[in-house]
């Protein structure tokens, strides 16, 4: 029974992290290039839009489930397997620093601005020069955290892998 449980949470960290990671993935090819091809009070019209789109229920249990079951993967593996804890504690702090971290302290701060944000009373200098603000800076934030929840992903996919492998040799 205990082996199952590990093996459950295990394979939930896994999903929930590839699900994050894929999140992430295909917004920087997918959103990003498609916003810049649009005008900036559109852009930031857009981004205000997604921004309050996104925070919702199942965009929460995905993005925070998966550093809560990556935890609780490790603490599992502490004492059965050491290369397989090893890579989930590895797995966990890169998501933790590298995705949420960078999320909250970055990312956040940015879309409360943006937020806020009454575009119509601006003008067109005023939007251009919040957009080019915002953009750049939330772009390049976006990057450090796809990086490290596909980091995240890949090391718990091979925890999991190297976890089967401990139980069908």
């Amino acid at each position: 029974m205990e082996n199952s449980l590990k093996a459950m949470v295990l394979l939930g960290a896994v999903i929930l992290t590839g699900l994050s990671a894929g999140l992430l993935f295909a917004w920087s090819v997918s959103v990003i290039p498609g916003t810049k091809l649009i005008g900036n009070q559109p852009y930031l019209e857009t981004m205000q839009s997604i921004n309050r789109a996104i925070l919702n229920p199942a965009f929460f249990t995905v993005f925070f489930g998966s550093v809560i079951l990556l935890s609780i993967a490790s603490i599992y593996e502490f004492h059965s397997n050491k290369v397989v804890f090893g890579l989930m504690l590895s797995s966990a702090i890169s998501y933790m620093a590298g995705t949420i971290l960078v999320t909250g302290l970055g990312n956040v701060p940015l879309n409360d601005q943006l937020d806020v944000l009454k575009i119509a009373e601006m003008n067109a200098s005023q939007i251009a020069q919040f957009r080019q603000f915002y953009e750049t800076n939330w772009n390049k934030l976006h990057l450090i955290r796809t990086v490290f929840a596909v980091v995240s992903f890949l090391l718990s996919v091979v925890a999991l892998f190297v976890h089967v492998k401990e139980y069908n040799p």
